[in-house]
């Protein structure tokens, strides 16, 4: 015990200390140098693959996937200036990576869904998409997610790994895009009146592409009305104004006509019978006996 002590008193605690410090000063300076250069390195891949002519949205990801590599390279050069062995280092990375990744599984499976969608690249950015019941635009695509923003300006955020399971309809794949009405008219009213009337709206407006030419079909025979299919072809920048605008050209349009727009209903046949007098007065007999007390 006493020589124990003896050593710890022996030993040069100042030159300890100023070695210690003088290997996190290293550490702390490799560190924010590194974090520069990594940032640097990340931005001139980056030009790189936009002066390649590469896709932007596979750009941000590689991006992003370069630097957190880079990180992590950091972090080994910054440990080992600190004096932490390599061979430990790479033994306890290893079992954590393990641990970790039964841990983020979800996580893990987010980024090779993420590698998927930059490799077959089923939208980009700037697209108008509809992924799992939500609509968007593509803002960006990284690690672990994909950002779209809504037609009402919010912010929708999807992981990576419910995009490459649900369906993925793109709205802009190509330059046009069809409007489909589907406007029910009454069976007394005259087919022939109703697809001039909704002809004429549709080449009236400046929008709707003359090819492919508009039509006007019947879809069904449906329980309370005709139902039309009124379709044509318009650019996809012009979808949605051109859609409401046709929405109330038409409607105008049928009630000049004087084509009805029916509401659904459903008929009601009330029929009144009448019992024989003998079956009332038998009923009303049987129903007192079945008042009347019992007795033993």
């Amino acid at each position: 015990m006493d020589g124990w002590l003896k050593n710890i008193e022996a030993m040069d605690w100042s030159s300890i200390a100023i070695a210690v410090g003088i290997k996190l000063a290293a550490a702390l300076v490799i560190l924010l140098i590194g974090l520069r250069v990594a940032k640097w390195v990340a931005g001139l891949a980056e030009r790189g693959l936009t002066r390649a002519s590469v896709e932007p949205t596979a750009v941000l990801f590689l991006r992003k996937v370069a630097y957190v590599m880079l990180l992590v390279v950091l972090l080994l050069a910054v440990l080992q200036v600190v004096g932490v062995p390599m061979t430990s280092m790479i033994a306890v990375l290893g079992a954590a990576g393990l641990a970790i990744g039964l841990a983020l599984k979800d996580s893990l499976s987010n980024i090779a869904s993420g590698v998927m969608l930059v490799t077959l690249k089923p939208f980009r950015v700037g697209d108008i998409v509809r992924i799992g019941g939500e609509s968007g635009c593509v803002e960006s695509v990284s690690i672990f997610q994909t950002s779209l923003r809504g037609a009402d300006n919010q912010s929708i955020v999807l992981p990576n790994s419910l995009i490459t399971t649900a369906s993925i309809i793109n709205l802009t794949s190509g330059t046009t895009r069809r409007i489909e009405l589907v406007i029910g008219i009454g069976y007394k009213d005259d087919i022939d009146a109703a697809r001039a009337a909704a002809l004429q709206v549709m080449h009236a407006d400046p929008r709707v592409l003359a090819e492919p030419a508009p039509d006007v079909l019947v879809y069904a025979l449906a329980e309370s009305a005709v139902s039309l299919g009124i379709r044509c072809y318009v650019r996809n920048a012009d979808f949605f104004a051109t859609k409401c605008a046709l929405n109330e050209q038409l409607k105008k349009a049928f009630d000049d006509a004087g084509i009805s727009l029916p509401l659904p209903q459903r008929d009601v046949h009330i029929y009144h019978y009448d019992a024989p007098t003998e079956a009332i007065a038998a009923g009303s007999e049987q129903a007192l006996a079945d008042r009347r007390p019992t007795g033993s």
